[in-house]
């Protein structure tokens, strides 16, 4: 069974220096039907003016992804790593017994998008880390993050696994799905077929007791969307 998110039903906040669409209930935004999917909790969609950005907040018990569309983040925390995340590059914090971190746009003249993620933990009060990978675009399912961080995969700690998907023009991809097992896809860009749903741009499927699922990219452009294997 597959049930759609659409983009533009998901909530809203606009604080002038921040544009974020949120899939899941999220901060002043409330809606009892979308409170997250298994382990996954937030997928925000931020847009961040030119040298604004988050300032320095903590965290604990939560695993946090980030992944920039457009634009650079600089990134500072308490466990001492201070970088920069270009575009394409995937970032996850795992906040553990305690992190503060600051997210900046790094640019002084062009927004900053990127998607934050947040994987709650099947283990707590662990050592706080970050982890950081530029894994490429190549076409196919690349896998992201994995619960053992095997094959140079970032590490998260939940029995989740992250996927990457790129389908060129033309071409599709099956899928397989282990019994009990929810998949949710996060359609980034393009036009991407999931069966026989339509995603378009921040479009969301929820994906339950099916033993596979197949995309299919009719469009003239490359689709790119986020594939996420939970509990």
């Amino acid at each position: 069974m597959i049930t759609v998110r659409h983009a533009q039903d998901r909530g809203h906040a606009n604080f002038g220096w921040l544009d974020s669409k949120h899939t899941f209930s999220f901060g002043d935004y409330y809606d009892a039907k979308h409170m997250g999917f298994s382990a996954l909790r937030v997928i925000n969609d931020d847009v961040v003016q030119p040298s604004a950005g988050f300032a320095t907040h903590g965290h604990r018990d939560m695993e946090i992804i980030s992944y920039v569309l457009d634009g650079k983040i600089a990134h500072k925390d308490s466990e001492g790593n201070i970088q920069e995340l270009p575009a394409g590059e995937f970032q996850l914090m795992s906040a553990g017994s305690g992190i503060y971190h600051s997210e900046y746009n790094a640019s002084t003249t062009d927004n900053l998008q990127f998607l934050q993620i947040w994987i709650q933990p099947n283990s707590f009060g662990n050592q706080p880390g970050y982890q950081q990978k530029d894994f490429g675009k190549r076409a196919g399912l690349t896998t992201i993050a994995t619960p053992t961080g095997e094959d140079g995969t970032l590490h998260i700690k939940q029995d989740a696994t992250l996927h990457q998907l790129i389908l060129e023009p033309g071409t599709e991809l099956e899928m397989a799905i282990e019994a009990g097992r929810n998949v949710y896809v996060h359609h980034v860009e393009g036009t991407l077929k999931t069966d026989d749903v339509q995603l378009e741009n921040g479009d969301g499927a929820k994906i339950e007791d099916q033993t596979s699922v197949r995309f299919t990219n009719q469009g003239e452009s490359r689709a790119t969307a986020l594939i996420f294997d939970l509990p």
